[in-house]
């Protein structure tokens, strides 16, 4: 048996010295843009739902005050169709679904997975640890197995597959890539979030507000960062260090926010109490969070909040008293892209660092040191980051989207 003064130097020589950090990121999403303000007369055409004035009159007022701009989606007008179960929740379409998700996630995590490995510019070979998280489809092997292949990775690579966690889950692939890069030295973790909302599409005829509602917020997306410690400032550009990070469930939020997988796709629940129960316990969350480094000073930190909806980030702003320009970034991925569940966080993380360099500021948060990344799901399930900024520089191969 080998002394334990052995096996603790086996294992310190193991860990990375150094805090993760996210090193780059690419984002990809569908080809189809929806319009929010052209949405219901396409919605109700396609469904057959003219007919339906007062659902199309709701509808069209929800869609207006969504903040929402537009939105990216797979489906198109011509598969919807040719698949007319799609529509009908009375009608079993699960596998019609699926069968088609397990082919089209991968490809489109593909997508941002190559403009995140192009932009941290080191060799794909590098990468130790594969993270892969998705709602929108179930398959064995999964999309992490098939993204693989379709990158040409080291069939050694370590795999990790998420399914089913949320919107939350944006925060959680990235406290899991800390685990990773933090303990295992050397460690250069590829992180993938793909949604594809095909799963809970259906018509509206005799659906309930909350299922109506969540048709007007979420779009198609995916998105990719490579996440490593102690980083290689010769060959890799740094853009936000993750100090911490916690999951915590919110008191009475059972039953707030979930999905069940059914015969007619995935049914989603959302409560109109959701932004209240977020917006009053956040600070409480805050404070455990930053009372280590001293700082209770919300608008003297930047913020990559998972927009679930506008209500969420308007009650969170005015709970907290924050200035209008804190969550910019959330309000600007929202309008442009819509809720894309857990992918989302990936794309504020893009937009902040992208507009620090474009505004000339100091640093990757928007000019500020230190930061949270706030992602909330299922249970009401919340996850934050404590985030630490980096200077502001282009990498030389920087991706577009």
């Amino acid at each position: 048996m080998a002394p334990s003064s052995d096996i603790v130097d086996t294992r310190t020589t193991q860990q990375a010295q150094g805090s993760a950090t996210i090193l780059s990121v690419g984002t990809a999403n569908p080809p189809n843009c929806l319009i929010q303000a052209d949405l219901p007369d396409l919605l109700f055409k396609v469904m057959n739902g003219e007919h339906l004035v007062d659902l199309k009159q709701k509808f069209k007022y929800i869609c207006e005050k969504s903040m929402i701009r537009k939105r990216h989606t797979l489906l198109s007008e011509e598969y919807l169709k040719e698949n007319p179960k799609i529509l009908d929740p009375t009608v079993p379409s699960l596998d019609l679904r699926n069968d088609m998700l397990v082919v089209e996630v991968p490809k489109l995590g593909e997508q941002a997975a190559i403009k995140a490995i192009k932009e941290w510019g080191q060799p794909k070979s590098n990468i130790t640890h594969l993270i892969f998280c998705t709602n929108s489809c179930v398959d064995m092997p999964g999309a992490d197995y098939q993204l693989l292949k379709l990158l040409g990775l080291n069939p050694c690579v370590q795999r990790f597959m998420m399914f089913q966690q949320g919107c939350h889950a944006g925060g959680t692939v990235l406290r899991l890539a800390k685990d990773l890069a933090e303990n295992n030295k050397g460690a250069r973790v590829l992180v993938v979030c793909c949604e594809i909302q095909a799963m809970a599409f259906r018509g509206l005829k005799n659906a309930s507000i909350d299922y109506v509602i969540s048709q007007t917020l979420f779009g198609d997306g995916a998105g990719a960062v490579i996440v490593g410690s102690n980083p290689d400032l010769t060959n890799e550009v740094p853009l936000f260090e993750i100090v911490s990070a916690s999951q915590t469930i919110l008191p009475d939020s059972e039953g707030t926010i979930g999905g069940r997988l059914s015969e007619s796709g995935l049914k989603l629940y959302l409560s109109r109490t959701v932004p209240d129960l977020i917006s009053k316990n956040l600070e409480t969350v805050l404070e455990k969070a930053f009372s280590p480094l001293g700082i209770n000073d919300w608008n003297s930190i930047f913020w990559i909040v998972h927009p679930g909806g506008r209500a969420i980030l308007d009650q969170v702003e005015l709970k907290l008293g924050l200035k209008e320009e804190k969550l910019r970034a959330s309000r600007h991925v929202l309008s442009e892209y819509g809720n894309m569940s857990n992918v989302t966080v990936l794309f504020i993380i893009d937009e902040m660092r992208k507009k620090s360099l474009e505004d000339s500021v100091a640093t990757t948060g928007e000019g500020l040191d230190w930061g949270v990344l706030f992602g909330f799901g299922p249970g009401i399930t919340v996850e934050t980051l404590v985030l630490h900024s980096f200077p502001a520089t282009k990498p030389s191969t920087i991706a577009t989207k």
